[in-house]
């Protein structure tokens, strides 16, 4: 996948310590297709060489306002103008609490600032990605500043936490090259579930039969973790709740954890009456042991093998399909059924028994654990194949679905 192929950014460098991730950014941009065109600030000149930044983008790197080089494919010695009309967005990472006042103020001293006051608004984005020390971040005048250049429909994004190169600790930190990859490609995604709030489960769930031994199965969780990402990038505001997987959680979701499909059943039921979307995407155990034993159970070797009695987990979709929420289009709920055979039929027959109005196919074997997958959408109109593709992929395909299915649900 190349999620910014077509895009060209301008990546603007203000002072700060925080220019030395610039460079992996800057490389990770082109990695995803995008052009990048490097603007510095004197004092940015002073943590990062342009030859460095020059190197990984393929361009030479502008600094000076009276650069007389040909920019933008013009030669008109106005490098503030051209580098700005052939931008998709400018992103300036870092983003000093100087370079951000003196935006506020309109003032444009050198050529970063000259640029970002230039550039024509409804074309082409400001971003920005704050860096600083802990006590500058918290000063109620960055704040003011912060909270204005958004009112003034610039994009400022958060910071991070954590150690700073001053040897202090906290908020301010400007956000990991992958942390800001992701906001860049989420920006440019469309926002079809804009305004919705979306609940996503993922993963197996564990049924425990003694203190270190219990019933679980192959599923990985990627997918129900790509369709929360795919559904942040899309707009919505997500909740993932996952069952006993080490991956890490998709950036802007919120994550629960749980274990056995009693505590999946009972955080769902209480998430889904504040979400409109359901995505039931957790692989939960059908059965589990009546009684889990207080201590491991040991072999005595007398060759017997312990009875182990089994109960019928609950049907956690089925019960919120019914729900009175569910029932009257304000909860539009769509289930997986990860088969072995069969699957268009057994989807078809699924769909029906769980009451949801969207089900998604795939065979389990040929999914669990991998990158890539298959999958069948069955609904009350028909199928619609999915191609094997990358689980990202098929999970922006499924939410670009389901958002055009839900006006349909909702006037039902």
């Amino acid at each position: 996948m190349n999620d910014l192929a077509g895009k060209h950014i301008v990546l603007g460098l203000s002072g700060g310590i925080a220019c030395y991730k610039a460079a992996e950014l800057c490389r990770s941009l082109i990695k995803e297709g995008a052009t990048v065109q490097v603007v510095m600030t004197e004092a940015a000149e002073q943590f990062i060489t342009p030859v460095t930044m020059q190197a990984l983008s393929g361009r030479p790197v502008f600094s000076s306002q009276w650069d007389a080089r040909t920019s933008g494919g013009v030669d008109n010695n106005m490098p503030h103008i051209n580098l700005s009309r052939e931008a998709d967005a400018i992103l300036v990472a870092p983003a000093s609490a100087d370079f951000m006042a003196k935006l506020l103020h309109g003032r444009a001293d050198e050529l970063l600032s000259l640029m970002c006051l230039a550039r024509p608004r409804d074309q082409v984005p400001l971003i920005l990605a704050p860096a600083m020390n802990r006590e500058m971040w918290s000063h109620p005048a960055t704040q003011r500043n912060v909270t204005q250049l958004r009112a003034d429909g610039t994009t400022v994004l958060d910071v991070g936490v954590g150690d700073q190169a001053c040897g202090e600790t906290g908020d301010g930190r400007m956000l990991e090259p992958e942390e800001l990859l992701y906001e860049l490609v989420r920006f440019f995604s469309p926002k079809p579930l804009a305004g919705q709030q979306v609940l996503v489960s993922a993963g197996p769930t564990f049924e425990a039969i003694d203190p270190v031994r219990g019933l679980t199965n192959l599923s990985s969780g990627k997918m129900g973790f790509a369709i929360a990402r795919a559904a942040h990038e899309a707009g919505a505001q997500v909740t993932l709740v996952a069952g006993p997987v080490s991956l890490p959680t998709p950036r802007g979701v919120g994550r629960i954890n749980v274990k056995s499909a009693l505590n999946m059943q009972k955080t769902l039921n209480v998430l889904s009456q504040s979400a409109s979307v359901f995505v039931s995407a957790a692989a939960v155990a059908d059965w589990r042991p009546v009684q889990a034993a207080e201590q491991k159970i040991k072999k005595d070797g007398s060759g017997e093998v312990p009875t182990l009695s089994f109960v019928e987990n609950p049907d956690i979709l089925a019960g919120i399909a019914a729900s009175a929420r569910a029932q009257n289009g304000a909860l539009y709920c769509v289930g997986f059924a990860a088969e072995s055979q069969d699957l268009l039929a057994l989807a078809q027959s699924k769909r029906v028994r769980k009451g949801v109005p969207l089900l998604v196919g795939n065979i389990g074997p040929d999914t669990f654990g991998q990158d890539d997958n298959a999958l069948l959408l069955v609904d009350e109109h028909g199928v619609t194949e999915l191609p094997r593709a990358d689980k990202l992929v098929l999970a922006r395909q499924l939410v670009a679905e389901i958002a055009r299915r839900l006006p349909e649900h909702k006037a039902a």
